[in-house]
C-alpha cells in the first residue's frame, strides 16, 4: 500500500473517550489541569515559515524542541514549538509561548524555570528537566537572535 505524505503527517483528533482516558492518566501521574489541557488541545504547535528568530535543542532525555517566533513591532507576536517528546516537554513548551507572546524580548529573556512552573501549577517532579529544557531551547533561540543583530 502507497501511503501518500500529506496522509503520514495528519493527526486524528482523540475521541472523547479517548481524551478522558488521557486525562486521567496524566492526572494520575501528577499533571495539573492546565498541563493536560495543554497537551490535550496543544495550542501554538508547529511551524512559522517566517519566523524571525529559531532554535532548536534535544535533552538528555532525548526531546527535541524547536521554537519559531515572529516579531512584531518589538513584541512576540505569535510563538510556535515544534515538540518531539512526552507530555510534560509539550506542557512547557506550550506554557512559555503563552508567556511570550505579546511580550517584548526581555520580558522572554526573564522566563526562568519557577516562571513556566507556575503556569503549569503542577507536573510530576521527575519532568521538571521538561521545563529547563523548554526555558533553555526559548533562551538559546534569544542568544542566537541577539548575536545576529550584534554582527
Amino acid at each position: 500500500m502507497i501511503v501518500k505524505e500529506r496522509d503520514m503527517t495528519s493527526i486524528q483528533a482523540a475521541t472523547s473517550a479517548e481524551t478522558n482516558s488521557i486525562e486521567e492518566m496524566l492526572t494520575a501521574s501528577g499533571y495539573s489541569k492546565t498541563a493536560i489541557n495543554y497537551y490535550i488541545n496543544k495550542p501554538h504547535m508547529g511551524q512559522i515559515s517566517d519566523a524571525d528568530i529559531i532554535s532548536e535543542m534535544t535533552g538528555t532525555c532525548g526531546d527535541t524542541m524547536g521554537i519559531y517566533i515572529k516579531m512584531d513591532n518589538g513584541v512576540v507576536g505569535d510563538a510556535k514549538y515544534q515538540v518531539m517528546g512526552c507530555a510534560g516537554a509539550i506542557s512547557a513548551a506550550r506554557a512559555v509561548v503563552d508567556l511570550i507572546k505579546g511580550k517584548d524580548l526581555d520580558f522572554a529573556r526573564s522566563i526562568d524555570d519557577g516562571t513556566v512552573y507556575k503556569v503549569l501549577q503542577e507536573i510530576p517532579v521527575k519532568k521538571h528537566h521538561c521545563i529547563q529544557l523548554a526555558v533553555k531551547t526559548l533562551h538559546k533561540a534569544l542568544d542566537t537572535h541577539h548575536l545576529q543583530r550584534s554582527a
